[in-house]
């Protein structure tokens, strides 16, 4: 087996990606890309009725939004069908594998009878003499052993050992000639090179068929790592009663993919008390040893918090074009060439205090709106004969000052100082002007955004 690691994500497009389907994909993406190896993409694309070109979309849009880059181009299995095929007849030819030509119904009656419950169909074809075979159709079965265990050294769960008379001899080409899901993926993680399965605890059992395949076809088989299941915050297997489930819907509520990374990634795996953490961090950090056996449970609180941090540290470039995303996703209108310029000059003053998306464009709304500024039930309280005569001398003193926050806080302070108000009082009326609402950023963080022009024609629109 080659000395580079090669993972892969191996999804099937019959639906959205799944939260859990992302956070399989994120830790093979860190374990390939923290040692140097390849991150390769397959669509399991062989079930043709369910699989539609819009979930492969769905797919590859949501692993661009989350940032894992794969390797090469993406791999079709269904296109792999005629080399899966081929490895079903070298397994026949080398004995490994024989022709059934059991049919439904027998396989049916067998399983009816009350004393076979629980067995597996004993095909009759197993050890017959090829010259009894019948001109008649035909399945493809692994001869698998039926004495002895077969033993599965997963990375994750330990060894797990399954009886093989537990096991049957499952179909590895059908009769129509098309490969068995069970058979393909085994032939295709080989054609790969692949090193090391990074998948849910849900294929563990499967594992114990395809080892007998790899053992049959005298190829190395790769390292296994079952990982468990993301529960919702009350226990139960996460399910559309929890909410989000897909990974889309996640962006279209404002979550920035790097926060998404940090806690997806610390969803089951740890390393230490670490909490929240960069890419390269989690690149360096990451190995299959840190990934708990039991299942990890979503929690919000948490997400948000860990996506209020990155949001933080993100640069302001970056920032705005997590947002468009949003917004897109969102099915939101876009924002125009001058609100980008607005949210760029907001950004550093509001972004360590919100924890998504939506709450940084709530916060800017005082500079991506145009006059005249609607003013909000709720602001205009402020907003007396009294208060907007005060307006009026900020006005005058403002024209003053120069445009750096010391000289607006001493403008402002003098104007409250000779009313006998503390700055609060006179904040009141001045975030009424500048945003037209009674919450806002600092005062002076918007007139500073909003420059000298703005700011006092804002004042002046509403004072006395």
């Amino acid at each position: 087996m080659s000395d580079q690691i090669v993972t892969r994500f191996a999804p099937s497009p019959t639906g959205y990606l799944h939260i859990g389907g992302a956070r399989t994909a994120l830790f093979n993406w860190l374990y390939a890309r923290g040692r140097g190896g390849k991150f390769l993409l397959r669509i399991e694309d062989t079930d043709r009725e369910r699989s539609t070109p819009e979930a492969t979309a769905a797919i590859l849009q949501g692993l661009d939004w989350l940032g894992l880059d794969f390797d090469g181009d993406v791999v079709s299995q269904f296109e792999g069908a005629a080399r899966h095929a081929e490895v079903a007849h070298q397994m026949l030819e080398t004995g490994r594998a024989y022709k059934c030509f059991s049919t439904q119904e027998e396989i049916a009656a067998f399983r009816e009878q009350p004393e076979n419950k629980g067995k597996m169909f004993p095909s009759p074809w197993r050890d017959a003499d090829p010259s009894s075979y019948p001109d008649a159709p035909y399945v493809i079965r692994l001869k698998a052993p039926r004495e002895g265990e077969t033993v599965i050294a997963d990375a994750v769960q330990g060894d797990v050992t399954i009886r093989n008379d537990q096991l049957d001899d499952m179909i590895c080409l059908r009769s129509d000639g098309t490969p068995t899901y069970m058979l393909a993926v085994v032939v295709d993680d080989h054609d790969m090179g692949v090193t090391h399965v990074i998948r849910g605890d849900d294929h563990l059992v499967n594992a114990a068929r395809q080892i007998q395949v790899y053992d049959a076809m005298g190829w190395d088989v790769p390292t296994f790592a079952h990982i468990p299941l993301i529960h919702g915050p009350d226990g139960k297997k996460l399910s559309k009663r929890h909410g989000a489930v897909g990974l889309e819907q996640y962006q279209a509520m404002g979550y920035p993919a790097s926060g998404m990374r940090n806690y997806l990634a610390r969803l089951g795996w740890s390393h230490g008390d670490d909490e929240f953490f960069t890419d390269e961090q989690a690149k360096e950090w990451f190995d299959l040893s840190g990934i708990g056996k039991s299942p990890a449970r979503l929690d919000f609180k948490k997400l948000e918090n860990i996506c209020g941090q990155h949001i933080a540290i993100t640069e302001d470039a970056q920032l705005l074009s997590e947002i468009e995303g949003y917004l897109a996703a969102a099915e939101k209108p876009a924002l125009d060439a001058a609100q980008k310029d607005a949210l760029l000059r907001t950004l550093p003053f509001i972004k360590g205090s919100v924890k998504i998306l939506p709450q940084l464009l709530e916060k800017s709304h005082f500079s991506l709106t145009h006059r005249p500024i609607e003013v909000e039930e709720k602001a205009a309280k402020a907003l007396d004969d009294v208060s907007r005569g005060i307006l009026s001398e900020l006005t005058f003193a403002l024209q003053r000052a120069n445009w750096s926050r010391e000289e607006l806080e001493a403008a402002v302070g003098q104007v409250a100082e000779a009313h006998g108000l503390g700055l609060g009082k006179v904040a009141g009326p001045m975030r009424a002007a500048l945003a037209g609402r009674a919450a806002t950023p600092s005062v002076f963080d918007m007139m500073l955004v909003l420059g000298r022009e703005e700011t006092l024609a804002r004042l002046d629109d509403q004072a006395a």
